[in-house]
């Protein structure tokens, strides 16, 4: 039987989908976050999100709030759907922190913002909106930690869903010849720099790296 290492805890049905497959499964989170005490201004009308993270740190301070004054800019499906879930409004929403920034750019350009993020938030949303004069406030409200952990074995594929996630599970391991199954580019970018075997999902779903393992082992 072949067996993949997922990099982040699934919810039972992403396991279900998997392992009704007929493939082995082990499962760890690479990382660890962790949300900061640090207070967030709400006075203002419209927040960016590109992490489900960060919305949770939101929620945690905002409860009691009325949300039908904020206007919520944010990144993928996920995210869009915890906002929503929680009665928020969600204005914009794009599949990766350019697009939304130049949406922003197109459609809000004279509106001002908080961007809430983590310590490992890429450069590209603040650059675009710093170079087109759009006024925000970036507050860091969660950290990821490199969680390791040393496996005394090998996978025939591994999940990975952050460069990150990538950098944590080499600090006490190495690929060898596994396939790597990439939620995105920037993951695919990090993969390729340790192995010639990558393969990256068509969404950036974690459903969709699922699938594209599965996909894989099926054919071969």
């Amino acid at each position: 039987m072949k067996t993949v290492l997922s990099t982040k805890m699934l919810s039972l049905p992403q396991k279900e989908l998997f392992l009704n497959s007929g493939l082995g499964l082990v499962e760890y989170d690479a990382l660890k976050i962790e949300l900061l005490d640090v207070e967030i201004p709400f006075d203002c009308q419209n927040y960016i999100f590109t992490s489900k993270n960060a919305v949770k740190a939101f929620l945690n301070q905002t409860k009691g709030l009325d949300y039908s004054k904020f206007n919520i800019f944010c990144v993928g499906g996920k995210t869009k759907a915890l906002l929503e879930e929680n009665g928020l409004k969600v204005v914009e929403i794009a599949e990766n922190a350019s697009e939304l920034a130049e949406n922003i750019i197109k459609r809000h350009q004279n509106e001002t913002f908080v961007f809430l993020c983590g310590n490992k938030r890429r450069g590209e949303l603040p650059d675009i909106l710093t170079k087109n004069n759009v006024q925000y406030k970036e507050l860091e409200v969660y950290h990821t930690n490199l969680n390791p952990k040393a496996f005394k074995r090998d996978f025939d594929g591994i999940l990975f869903f952050s460069p990150s996630g990538i950098r944590s599970f080499l600090l006490e391991n190495t690929l060898g010849n596994c396939t790597l199954f990439c939620i995105g580019e920037t993951t695919a970018t990090e993969a390729r720099k340790h192995s010639k075997n990558s393969i990256v999902a068509n969404k950036p779903t974690v459903e969709n790296v699922l699938v594209q393992a599965i996909n894989h082992f099926k054919h071969l």
